[in-house]
């Protein structure tokens, strides 16, 4: 349970200790917008087959918080998450139709933030040797693989339905946002930072330029075809996002 406590295995810093105590609320809040998302996936008559995976995405980011306090006391953590209550839920415009504002978190949230979640979490776990920390990067990254695909099937349902023109304009004007937000989230601001002590890359960590190289990477690997597969042009948002900083 998330209140036990244990001797920490092996001398951690506190960048250790910061970093799993944040993912451990991280978590929680994917956990909580996950769910928030699956109901509004029942209340457009999505597939079932999509909303039986939205439940058990959600039940995957609480074993991932479990995972990541565990691992958290392991380096010595003794303080409690801290969750903004505020950002448990996914907020919509009661003005416009649910579909759009499922598009818009299948966009950001699945199609985005899922898919680069796969090879950051690869190379957070290449060179993570603590056995605590080390099982539950197993654990994560062999759950974001579904995760990932989760996002693009929901994006492929979106756009079968009758509302796929609509949608088609509201993906091109909220991805060059969401692709900005992602390279700032990410380490944009301080690619410059490359280095980490080799006892921080053993806990799972790895610094901000690595971070901002993966979703560099991401974009040809993954965004770009997935994308177009759907008739998405994600290169004209990315250069888009790298012109003018969107607001919102």
């Amino acid at each position: 349970m998330i209140g036990f406590m244990a001797k920490p295995e092996l001398v951690a810093s506190e960048a250790v200790r910061d970093e799993w105590l944040r993912r451990v609320q991280a978590e929680y809040t994917s956990a909580a917008m996950t769910q928030n998302f699956t109901l509004w996936l029942m209340q457009i008559a999505a597939s079932p087959d999509l909303i039986r995976s939205g439940l058990r995405i959600a039940w995957d980011e609480m074993v991932h918080a479990r995972l990541s306090h565990k691992t958290y006391v392991a380096a010595g953590g003794n303080k409690a998450p801290e969750l903004l209550r505020e950002r448990l839920a996914l907020r919509r415009n009661e003005a416009e139709p649910l579909e759009i504002e499922v598009m818009r978190v299948t966009l950001n949230t699945y199609c985005i933030g899922e898919t680069v979640a796969v090879p950051l979490f690869k190379t957070l776990r290449e060179s993570c040797t603590i056995p605590v920390a080390r099982r539950a990067l197993d654990r994560i990254l062999r759950d974001e693989v579904r995760h990932r695909a989760f996002g693009w099937t929901t994006l492929e349902w979106l756009l079968e339905g009758p509302m796929a023109a609509e949608l088609r304009v509201v993906a091109a004007q909220a991805l060059p946002r969401f692709f900005y937000k992602i390279q700032m989230s990410y380490g944009a601001a301080l690619k410059h930072l490359a280095t980490m002590p080799a006892q921080d890359r053993a806990w799972g960590l790895m610094p901000p330029a690595e971070y901002h190289a993966i979703v560099e990477r991401t974009l040809t690997r993954d965004w770009l075809p997935r994308f177009g597969a759907v008739g998405i042009d994600a290169q004209a948002a990315w250069d888009e996002s790298r012109r003018v900083a969107p607001t919102g």
